[in-house]
């Protein structure tokens, strides 16, 4: 969730007055959206395939791109000819890296983290293995939107427990059942 949204599932001060521009919005929470994804991901429209489509591509470029950076940079430690134990150190650095940046990003498409302080002390090791993290990124996209199946059951969850409170509140004319005239 970025620093400006609000809890998930809690409508702003603008949906609840309608204000903020066009059409008034609904009431009741609204989904967060998702980086490249918008919120596009609720009914996958709005060039949904394509994006997903664009993401898998331009991440496992980038990948591949960083691969080749990385092969450069160890092209140059044979050229400086340092030992044969600094270049497997590096080697198994950027694998141990890549790994954990892998696991710790797929993780993140599944669950909030439990502990963001922990994952602040990450970030330097997810920086390094960053072609974990891209392939990460391209094997989610391959399924879903990455952090979709997330957005989606808290998206549900805060609608049911809107519909619930809408419904059982008392004094609500919304919720209560009309008459019929005849």
């Amino acid at each position: 969730m970025s620093e400006n949204s609000e809890a998930p599932g809690t409508p702003s001060a603008a949906a609840a007055t309608g204000s903020g521009g066009g059409a008034p919005t609904p009431p009741g929470p609204r989904p967060e959206p998702i980086r490249f994804f918008g919120t596009t991901w609720v009914d996958h429209d709005g060039g949904y395939g394509l994006r997903r489509v664009g993401v898998a591509a331009g991440s496992l470029a980038a990948a591949v791109g960083s691969c080749l950076a990385l092969r450069f940079a160890f092209q140059g430690l044979a050229i400086a000819e340092v030992d044969s134990i600094v270049g497997v150190l590096v080697i198994v650095m950027f694998a141990v890296c890549s790994a954990i940046a892998f696991r710790k990003t797929w993780e993140s498409f599944g669950a909030r983290p439990k502990d963001p302080a922990r994952e602040d002390s990450l970030r330097g090791l997810k920086s390094i293995g960053f072609i974990g993290s891209l392939l990460a990124y391209f094997f989610r996209s391959l399924i879903e939107a990455p952090g979709e199946k997330l957005h989606r059951a808290e998206y549900e969850s805060a609608r049911t427990q809107f519909e619930k409170r809408r419904a059982t509140r008392t004094g609500n004319p919304a919720a209560r059942k009309r008459p019929k005239r005849r």
